[in-house]
């Protein structure tokens, strides 16, 4: 099938921009193809060869320029050079956990692949690469061989959001490793597995070093990740918050798979901003702040958006701070600029009148390709900043 496409979009295409956007298209249908299509010119030339179909950023994706047909061989090509990129991770004993395919990055948007000890987690994002996932998984299943396959639905659908897809359930849960610290994690459980992997390198720099001997505070922690690492650092306390009930049972649990004690490593469901001023009227300091919130979240009696109030993050960290201390900011917010997170953030630091140094940033981890053209696929942005309160 050809879909005509308008002149300013085919130039976007040739610079390497494989995302599709409905105003790039000259027609706009309602029922889109599930199938594969080639994009064309208004004279009918040839641009690319992609998709189109439901999806929550855009309207489908280029995958090739070569008028190569869409087979499984091409497909398997796809997924080898994806898993001889990542011949590092393989053979890293400390870290059995990656991304081992990442969508446009590896050069197909719209599903991501993660490896998790041998078992693969698949999520779709588009409806149309959905309907090709016999052909796709198959591929997957002839170069690795998993011991098992799980995938996620992350468009809009009426199906489960979780499935098990083929090969055995692991015993869970499921340990993995990463930078030699143990993680349990729920390969079946929703979208979440119980770790993001995109922050191997800033939880690896907590393995390190960063944190020890520091009295360290994870904010949003989730199932604290951070905290285990921090503690598995040598940082001699650690304090995870976060709103969400599951999270104390899934934190104490990330600590015990390391034989860690709860003695200095304190769990707290709280509301984050509530948790600012409870430790502030405690006089309760710390040395290390983590801040990684989602990018947009509700509970009952207010919403939370990093693009608005991560600033206030900033001011209640600032609050309970050591005189000399280090914040974490983080952000996944794909469209949060980089320069504007930076600007957000440091203008806090000059109306407080700290001194600070941004000492290390981090973007996406080399299991994470992005399209350099696209700014939106390097969604990740961490800030690591040492301050001097006056």
């Amino acid at each position: 099938m050809r879909v005509e496409i308008k002149d300013q979009a085919a130039k976007k295409i040739r610079r390497g921009i494989p995302l599709i956007q409905k105003e790039d298209l000259k027609k706009n249908d309602k029922d889109l193809p599930k199938e594969w299509v080639e994009f064309v010119d208004k004279q009918g030339k040839y641009i690319a060869t992609g998709y189109l179909g439901k999806q929550n950023k855009g309207i489908g994706w280029v995958v090739d320029y070569s008028q190569a047909a869409m087979e499984p061989a091409f497909f398997e090509q796809l997924f080898q050079q994806a898993v001889d990129r990542r011949q590092f991770f393989f053979s890293d004993e400390t870290t059995t956990a990656f991304r081992l395919f990442n969508g446009e990055g590896d050069g197909l948007g719209g599903i991501t692949v993660d490896y998790y000890d041998g078992y693969l987690v698949v999520s779709w994002y588009n409806e149309t690469i959905y309907h090709f996932r016999r052909m796709l998984t198959d591929c997957l299943q002839k170069i690795l061989h998993p011991k098992g396959m799980v995938e996620k639905i992350r468009f809009s659908s009426e199906r489960p959001e979780s499935h098990w897809v083929s090969g055995e359930k692991p015993h869970e849960p499921l340990l993995v490793l990463e930078n030699g610290v143990k993680y349990a994690t729920y390969l079946d459980e929703g979208y979440m597995t119980g770790i993001f992997l995109d922050q191997k390198e800033v939880r690896g720099r907590l393995v390190e070093g960063e944190a020890i001997g520091k009295r360290v505070l994870n904010m949003f922690s989730y199932t604290g990740a951070f905290s285990v690492a921090a503690a598995y650092g040598g940082a001699v306390e650690t304090t995870s918050v976060d709103l969400a009930q599951r999270s104390f049972p899934k934190t104490k649990e990330q600590f015990e798979v390391n034989g860690l004690s709860l003695d200095q490593n304190r769990i707290v469901v709280m509301d984050t901003f509530e948790y600012f001023r409870y430790a502030a009227r405690k006089e309760l300091q710390y040395d290390l702040i983590v801040l990684d919130p989602p990018s947009f979240a509700r509970n009952k009696k207010k919403t939370f958006s990093v693009l608005k109030d991560y600033g206030r993050l900033i001011e209640g960290s600032l609050d309970i701070l050591a005189s000399k201390g280090t914040i974490i900011a983080s952000t996944n917010a794909s469209n949060y600029a980089i320069e504007k997170f930076q600007l957000a953030i440091e203008q806090v630091f000059k109306e407080r009148k700290v001194s600070y140094h941004l000492k290390e940033s981090y973007r996406l981890p080399a299991d994470f390709p992005v399209i350099e053209q696209l700014a939106e696929s390097n969604y990740l942005k961490v800030l690591l900043y040492e301050i001097q309160k006056r």
